[in-house]
């Protein structure tokens, strides 16, 4: 059990959970393929693909910075390429970038409304489009998707029906590509029990007192480590962080929490 030498692919890994599985897996040894926007530092938002790479190879890893706008095929592409040439092939997608705006009809803009699709639903349909002829040469295949399992509950949808269109688009894809690439690829979707701390909870949906009632991206790296140790045989599924971490025999949960002992808030779609 263990990613020593394999190569991870990882969409918006420059921050927050997307950089937390980076780092989990650099501590075996992997290649992580930083595949993010942020190259300049951001007044409100921490880090950059090179500080991420810093912390990555610090942590034992071999990390490749990529300037990367998943709404750009030839941009997705390029850096696939630049992959591929740097660490000899591609075992592991991470599909974790990703936009949100909870806001109803009316107050979403069709700009919002477009960013979240692109980058959400098309974001990860087109960078696993882009890699499956790489994860077919892999012993390994994974792909992993930061999305909720699919609820058709009403209430999921009236308060921010374009985001939940959006975010559902991408557990769509693990529906879709667990069936048509079974057997070849692993194909599975993660998502967390409780509100991670993360910038955008901090930014977009409560700053400090929402943060007080998260748990930390780590939970969620840990987690993931987990599904992709796993024989790719195991494909299909809509895991919850704190439900795998169980399964494998961890009873410290509080250990993720920012302020452990605290009321947690529960997340969305569960």
């Amino acid at each position: 059990m263990t990613l020593k030498d394999k190569t991870l692919f990882i969409t918006g890994a420059s921050r927050g959970i997307g950089k937390a599985i980076a780092l989990r897996a650099a501590r075996d040894g992997a290649n992580v393929v930083i595949a993010a926007k942020t190259a300049e530092p951001h007044p409100r938002l921490p880090g950059t693909i090179y500080t991420a790479a810093a912390e990555i190879e610090a942590a034992g890893g071999r990390a490749l910075p990529c300037i990367v706008d998943v709404r750009e095929e030839h941009i997705v592409q390029a850096a696939i390429d630049k992959a591929v040439e740097t660490f000899g092939g591609i075992d592991i997608l991470v599909n974790n970038a990703s936009a949100i705006s909870l806001t109803g009809t009316e107050q979403t803009t069709m700009k919002r409304y477009d960013l979240m699709h692109h980058v959400n639903t098309r974001g990860t349909f087109l960078c696993t489009k882009l890699c499956i002829p790489h994860l077919l040469k892999s012993d390994h295949a994974h792909v992993l998707n930061l999305s909720p399992p699919l609820n058709m509950d009403p209430r999921w949808f009236g308060g921010h029906v374009a985001y939940t269109m959006a975010k559902y688009g991408m557990s769509m894809c693990v529906l879709g590509h667990a069936e048509e690439l079974k057997g070849k690829i692993a194909v599975n979707a993660l998502w967390p029990r409780t509100a991670i701390a993360t910038a955008a909870v901090k930014n977009l949906l409560g700053g400090d007192a929402m943060m007080a009632m998260s748990r930390k991206p780590e939970i969620m790296a840990d987690a993931a480590w987990h599904i992709l140790t796993r024989d790719r045989s195991c494909s299909g599924n809509f895991f919850i962080d704190d439900a795998v971490l169980t399964e494998a025999g961890v009873t410290d949960l509080d250990q993720y929490a920012v302020t452990p002992g605290s009321e947690l808030m529960p997340d969305f779609f569960l």
